[in-house]
This record gives structure tokens, C-alpha cells and sequence, in this order.
């Protein structure tokens, strides 16, 4: 029997990822680094891996007929993988939910403590040499909207649950769910921003959410929040953003995740003195290549039974369908 062909596809310098080598025997496993690569492995390739989102070059060489069943994404997102062939066909596409659930979550509750003990302005003073008593704020029976109430804003809404703060969230659908104080349907998100002292973004990235936190939003939500965005950077629009921080009516924002990355060197949002940046990276524990890896082949270990595949993804809408 021919065995499947895996191809991932790799950044230029990125390493192999770990722990397909035990696939030996069972699969052909192919490295694509370059378009020539991966033109030349698509049109033999089962299965294809994607740890290096390059859509555009995905797009342009992905074959006629291509006989790829199945697409794997090693992150939650998967909305840069939806290219016309990929989400208008038969092809499965599952993705790498559960992974990034803790460390994602854990970015949080630092974040939150960050601007509750307004470690920000200790810093400054700290490099000014300056001695200056204030008073700090409590997380506990604090209020906190989360956008997104999928596998990622569970285990966010769990943390902070656990010290006290009062945690709503916000999906596709109202349902109810032990770990939130309730599951609001997103179209009610306008009438929830008034009593939040901390927003939480944790959605996908789909034409539901593209732009949902414009300058409206931003007026809605109660004076002095403080956002944390670590889903998707396009969800939130980066001008409304800055003239929301500078005006002051924001407290201020964690950001991982932007519009355009890398964010560029001169972006005014790098200044502002009540914001913390980081380079999406806010899941990325140690050992978290590892864990992907394990999960994939754990994965295809179940295709190749012919058993369903863990984390299959809604094409059309983004999320895991079986969450």
C-alpha cells in the first residue's frame, strides 16, 4: 500500500517540526521552505502542515486538482488558510486548538494584573528614581467581557474566575456555560462594553469580527478599560485604537496581535505610555513546537484509522466545529 505523502510548509529558516520523524514508515513527510518547494509537493501531497502562513504564495502555485484531503494549521487562527481552493472544496481543515489555551490565558491574567497594579507607571518611576506611594486596584468582583467564548476565552474566563472577577462572554450564539457568568450572543456586545473594566478579545478573525472595535466601540466602553487583544490584529481597528488611548478614554491596552505585523519600528503605539506590546507570541510556551507536532501526528494517527480528526474548522466561519 503507497503510503500518504505529509508536506509542511516552513518559513525559509524555520526548523523542522519536531516529532514527525516518528512518522517513518507510515508517511512520506516533505519540507517546503520555498515556492519551489511547494509547487513542486503539492501536486503529490495527502496531507499539507502549515506552520508558515504565506497565503499569497500558497494561492499561487496550489495545483489543479489538487489531491490534498486534508490541511492542518499549527495555531488557533485559520482564517489566512481560507483560499478559495482550500475553503470551496471537500478539503477537511483542522487546526491546532487546546495548544495555546493556557499560555494564552496565563498572557491574560498578567495583562490584567499589569494595569491593575499599575506596574506601567512603577516602571517609569523606577527609572526615574522616584519614590511615589499610589493605591492599586482589586481584580476581584472586577467585571471583564470576553469576545470570544470559544476554547481559548474558556480558559481565560476560568483563570480570572478564579480570583474573583466577574466574567461574561460573547460567541456566534447565546448559550449557557458553567465558566461564564453567561455566553451573550456577539450582537449584543454594544450593551456589555458600558460595564466592563476589562475587554477581552480571544475571537477569530471572520467577517463577523473583521473591524468590530472601531471608534463607536471604542465610545461605548466604560471610561478608563482597559482592552487586551490577543486574537486576531485586524479585529480591532489600530487609529480608533490610538485616538482612544491618547484621548484617555481608554486606561489602556496589552496588544499581541495588530493589523499589520511586525508592527513598524515608528508606529506611535510603541510610546504610548499605557500600553504593553508583544510580538504574537502570547501562547508560545516552551516546548511549544513539540506540542504541535505531537498533536499533528496524534491526528494522523487517527486519519490513517479512518477514526474523525480532532478540530476540524468551520471553512466559513473560522471556529472548531465540534467546540
Amino acid at each position: 500500500m503507497t503510503q500518504p505523502t505529509i508536506t509542511v510548509l516552513l518559513a525559509e529558516d524555520e526548523p523542522s517540526l519536531p516529532g514527525l520523524d516518528s512518522l517513518a514508515g507510515q508517511a512520506e513527510v516533505r519540507e517546503a521552505r520555498t515556492r519551489g518547494e511547494l509547487q513542486a509537493a503539492l501536486p503529490v501531497s495527502d496531507v499539507l502542515v502549515v506552520t508558515d502562513f504565506r497565503t499569497g504564495m500558497l494561492e499561487a502555485v496550489w495545483p489543479q486538482n489538487c489531491p490534498v484531503r486534508w490541511v492542518h494549521a499549527t495555531s488557533a487562527g485559520v482564517d489566512a488558510l481560507m483560499i478559495e481552493p482550500i475553503r470551496n472544496s471537500e478539503i477537511v481543515v483542522t487546526n491546532a486548538r487546546g495548544i495555546f489555551d493556557r499560555g494564552i490565558a496565563e498572557y491574560v491574567l498578567g495583562a490584567l494584573l499589569l494595569f491593575a497594579k499599575d506596574t506601567l507607571t512603577n516602571l517609569s518611576l523606577m527609572k526615574e528614581h522616584r519614590w511615589q506611594h499610589r493605591e492599586t486596584r482589586l481584580l476581584r468582583d472586577s467585571q471583564a467581557v470576553v469576545v470570544g467564548a470559544g476554547s481559548i476565552g474558556r480558559e481565560v474566563a476560568t483563570l480570572l474566575g478564579l480570583l474573583g472577577v466577574n466574567v461574561i462572554g460573547t460567541a456566534r450564539n447565546a448559550r449557557e456555560d458553567t465558566v461564564f457568568e453567561k455566553v451573550h450572543a456577539q450582537e449584543d456586545l454594544p450593551d456589555l462594553l458600558p460595564d466592563a473594566d476589562y475587554v477581552i478579545i480571544t475571537a477569530p478573525l471572520t467577517s463577523d469580527t473583521e473591524g468590530l472595535f472601531d471608534a463607536d466601540q471604542f465610545l461605548r466602553m466604560k471610561p478608563g478599560a482597559v482592552l487586551i487583544n490577543v486574537g486576531r490584529g485586524p479585529i480591532v481597528q489600530t487609529d480608533a485604537l490610538l485616538a482612544a488611548l491618547q484621548s484617555g478614554r481608554l486606561g489602556g491596552a496589552a496588544l499581541d496581535v495588530f493589523e499589520e505585523e511586525p508592527l513598524r519600528a515608528d508606529h506611535p503605539l510603541w510610546d504610548q505610555p499605557n500600553v504593553m506590546i508583544s510580538a504574537h507570541m502570547a501562547g508560545d510556551f516552551i516546548g511549544w513546537r513539540a506540542a504541535l507536532g505531537q498533536q499533528f501526528v496524534d491526528n494522523f494517527q487517527r486519519w490513517q484509522q479512518g477514526e474523525p480528526l480532532k478540530n476540524p474548522v468551520s471553512k466559513e466561519h473560522g471556529y472548531v466545529s465540534n467546540a
